[in-house]
């Protein structure tokens, strides 16, 4: 089970933790050694350990996805791509949310 989950429709792909991974005992010798670079919203970039495939099961339905695995300190668990939302035929949404600031007046 695996809790923050983010979707991320600007996402070109499927992210996986290296410590998430690590969390649920996934075996390292699984990650498949690669050479992508993946960049981030804000220009800057990290090395991918590898890629990994692995079984999703989210709520009734199973999918069998690709994640890049990151070794990095993120806030989520997981981060679901455009791979996964076009193979789910998902239509993420967002809530927009007005946020007062203590300087707002």
């Amino acid at each position: 089970m695996v809790t923050r989950v983010l979707v991320d429709n600007g996402s070109s792909a499927n992210i996986f933790p290296l410590s998430t991974l690590n969390k649920l005992k996934v075996d390292n010798d699984r990650i498949h050694r690669n050479s992508i670079y993946v960049r981030g919203f804000d220009d800057g970039g990290k090395d991918s350990v590898g890629d990994i495939i692995l079984e999703l099961t989210i709520g009734p339905i199973e999918f069998t996805m690709e994640f890049q695995v990151l070794d990095m300190a993120v806030s989520y668990n997981l981060l679901l791509g455009r791979p996964w939302i076009h193979a789910a035929k998902a239509v993420p949404s967002k809530l927009h949310q007005m946020v007062k600031f203590e300087g707002d007046r």
